[in-house]
């Protein structure tokens, strides 16, 4: 049976959703889920659980990321991106290198955000940008993100605009659209992303990541939970007890969640710490063929 860790460079014009079908498809199975949306305007690493796998997505979800992005400042839409309708418009071409500079500083570190109203945040039980596409007025809530790098790789001036693009190293929550927002806005000219490239969530980047056409290539559990998490050697005994649903004596404090392995190298739970032992967040059973 096949399972594990699909690491997929998701092309551009391709919903999150659109793979997930795909390789539903692909696999002959429906256990097949995502860790985090990428817009269909977005491009890049989108990793995607299959059968037991799917287990895993749920330790990855919080995961920081890395994103390649492109700004374009002197236009703010109503999608906070190129695809959304153009609602004001102002020249940038005069917002000087050492400006923009001034104006990211605010935008880094811990800071609070307000997610674009086209994210699909419920409200009132309602995706966010259904309310906003059937006209109505969407105000969410800041929430706190960190941004812990925000750098500008180069800045093109073309016209009444300025295009910089940008790599910003985020937690999990982050909207990239709105630091583009809310990065014109403290500019005056108004600001909206053209273009997005997921390259790593936690330890997984897109140099690993497959085509859509060779998403069955997959990660075993194994290698993707050893690349991520901290891991417990199993002796036979651990493992029985693990079966029957005990808990574990806890040793060397090791950072949460910790992924535990049987003698046989077979990924058997993922744990988290309780007083002196370690309990079962998730247990994987043995596949027999």
């Amino acid at each position: 049976m096949l399972q594990g860790l699909a690491l997929i460079d998701k092309p551009e014009g391709h919903t999150s959703h659109d793979v997930v079908a795909r390789v539903r498809r692909m696999a002959n199975t429906r256990r097949v889920g995502h860790a985090g949306t990428l817009d269909p305007m977005a491009t890049g690493l989108l990793i995607l659980g299959i059968e037991q796998a799917t287990k895993l997505l749920t330790f990855l979800v919080g995961e920081d990321k890395t994103y390649e992005a492109t700004i374009r400042l002197g236009a703010s839409t109503v999608t906070d991106d190129r695809e959304g309708e153009v609602i004001s418009s102002a020249d940038a071409s005069h917002v000087a290198d050492e400006e923009i500079a001034e104006a990211i500083k605010p935008l880094t570190g811990e800071i609070m955000q307000v997610p674009s109203s086209v994210s699909a945040i419920k409200v009132d039980g309602e995706r966010a940008y259904a309310l906003v596409r059937g006209g109505d007025e969407v105000k969410l809530s800041a929430r706190s993100v960190t941004i812990s790098r925000f750098d500008v790789l180069a800045i093109r001036r073309e016209g009444s605009f300025v295009d910089l693009d940008v790599v910003i190293d985020c937690s999990s929550g982050t909207y990239i659209r709105a630091l583009a927002r809310d990065l014109g806005a403290a500019l005056g000219v108004g600001g909206h992303l053209i273009a997005l490239r997921r390259t790593r969530i936690g330890s997984y980047r897109l140099e690993d990541a497959k085509t859509l056409e060779d998403a069955l290539e997959v990660t075993s559990m194994e290698v993707a939970a050893r690349s991520q998490f901290a891991c417990l050697e199993l002796d036979e005994q651990q493992a029985l007890d693990l079966i029957h649903g005990k808990r574990l004596k806890a040793g060397d404090k090791l950072s949460e969640p910790v992924a535990a392995f049987a003698p046989s190298g077979r990924l058997m739970a993922m744990l988290t710490r309780s007083g002196s032992q370690y309990k079962s967040l998730v247990v994987f059973p043995e596949v027999t063929k």
